[in-house]
């Protein structure tokens, strides 16, 4: 029988210790905010198909990326106004669950290093255990601040805070890491007996185990392996920690998987990109978001791809910034490039030094070698692009773009200008220094400059008027 499974996700809090206006949970990490990893992870659970995001703190905020990123069908959000407590952000949800007969996940979105995969174990192991309540658990050498897993013949009995704490149960180094699974139908009544009776005038999630022991239900808890887990973040130190953990997982996985890096200690890829084995990564290279590095790559050093990349075999990207490009097979980018805005580029292609290329495609065996602007261009095969060639593609006015197009073969010399729109026929040669506004037929010479004029002795005239008037 397959039980079905949905998350509460508690994303209330404004964070204080991250000293930012920023609600907390949309502090990114390798470039997806917390929450999204939160999100992420949870909706790869076995038989999950609902994530309820309890929100606060500037909801307005979190509000606009759920509905930016996810379905409103799988991703919803309700707002805790006011904010009384962990068991008060969860009774948030009961309007949308109050039917719901299966097991619920709760888990916090400032969590960003849990996996699908531990998560599908808490799961799996509470309905192993035919368990009405699980608390998602770790062991911990140092567990100041934790609260305690106390338990009563093997069964968990309470969650106990550090506060509270007697001196005894301070030496239990098990501790809640906030992740817990519930039998829904009989955890529900629980909400409506939590009490607000103590310092903070909070209702706690953590009351529901008691609740759950006095009624007779089955109890445990379940000891996450890895603590590293169950991380939280609560402030920028955490985040630089967080991120550290993260990124050291993804390091090792490329580097299992055939991947080369040179200096992990500079080196931050995000578990969302993909490389292929005998790629290179050189020092100071940051890879964000989603991306699929083919194999054989060299990538940086000194490079920043920040997400949406694809590149095919053999394909070198050194010292420049990538962002929504695709790259074919033995090209090269770099050094000092900037690609954006969904570029695409073929085979044996040459992008050379500071060169930006935006909205573009180029086609194979194409050379932009340096100093250029191509810009809303569409660039045939064996097209070279002198220095300084510019596609002046936007019209200041009229605040409209417009696109170039360079057939194949054609030549453009050194400090052209194209003014879109505008089209180079096949096999055409723009002539250096050119200001080209129409197009130019194929096999054709486009040149558009002032005939040169010498004025003889010039220079030594001026001389010697400057020294005349010193004088």
């Amino acid at each position: 029988m397959t039980i079905k499974v949905k998350a509460v996700i508690l994303a209330a809090g404004k964070g204080t210790r991250m000293k930012s206006e920023l609600p907390k949970v949309l502090h990114k990490i390798q470039g997806l905010s917390l929450l999204e990893r939160v999100i992420n992870q949870t909706l790869q659970v076995q038989n999950l198909d609902e994530a309820v995001v309890i929100t606060g703190h500037k909801a307005e905020l979190v509000d606009d990326l759920v509905a930016k990123i996810y379905d409103a069908n799988t991703v919803n959000t309700v707002l805790q106004s006011p904010q009384l407590g962990t068991g008060h952000a969860v009774s948030m949800a009961i309007s949308q669950l109050q039917n719901f007969d299966g097991n619920v996940l709760i888990l916090c979105g400032d969590t960003p290093l849990l996996t699908t995969e531990v998560l599908d174990d808490l799961v799996n192991f509470h309905n192993n255990e035919k368990s009405d309540l699980t608390v998602f658990s770790a062991i911990f050498d140092n567990p100041t601040n934790y609260g305690r897993i106390v338990k009563k013949n093997g069964k968990l009995d309470k969650i106990v805070e550090e506060k509270d704490a007697n001196d005894e149960q301070k030496l239990i180094m098990e501790v809640n890491t906030g992740v817990y699974c519930l039998n829904w139908q009989k955890i529900l009544p629980a909400f409506s007996s939590l009490k607000s009776n103590n310092s903070q005038n909070e209702y706690y999630l953590t009351d529901i185990i008691e609740w759950a022991v006095k009624q007779g239900l089955n109890t445990n808890s379940h000891i996450l392996e890895d603590n590293a887990q169950s991380f939280g973040i609560n402030s920028k130190e955490h985040l630089m920690q967080a991120t550290k953990i993260l990124n050291e997982r993804t390091l090792k996985k490329l580097l299992d998987e055939g991947v080369s890096i040179y200096s992990a200690k500079t080196t931050f890829i995000s578990p969302e990109t993909s490389i292929g084995a005998d790629t290179i990564i050189y020092p100071n290279v940051c890879i964000e978001g989603t991306n699929e590095i083919g194999p054989s790559n060299i990538i940086g050093p000194n490079t920043f791809i920040e997400g949406g990349v694809k590149t095919a075999d053999n394909v070198k990207i050194i010292q420049s910034k990538v962002v929504n490009t695709s790259i074919g097979e033995s090209s090269t980018v770099g050094p000092f490039a900037h690609l954006r805005d969904n570029v695409e580029i073929d085979k044996n292609v040459r992008v050379g030094n500071f060169v930006e290329i935006k909205k573009s495609q180029i086609a194979s065996n194409t050379n932009v070698a340096h100093l250029s602007y191509i810009g809303d261009a569409q660039l045939g095969e064996n097209v070279n692009i002198g220095a300084g060639t510019i596609t002046a593609n936007y019209n200041a006015l009229t605040k409209q773009k417009n696109k170039t197009i360079l057939e194949n073969g054609v030549k453009t010399g050194s400090n052209s200008v194209l003014v879109a729109p505008v089209k180079i026929c096949e096999n055409a040669t723009i002539a250096a220094g050119s200001v080209i506004t129409k197009d130019v037929p194929e096999y054709s010479l486009g040149i558009s400059r002032s005939k040169q004029e010498n004025f003889i002795g010039w220079v030594k005239t001026q001389l010697q008027k400057i020294k005349g008037d010193q004088n």
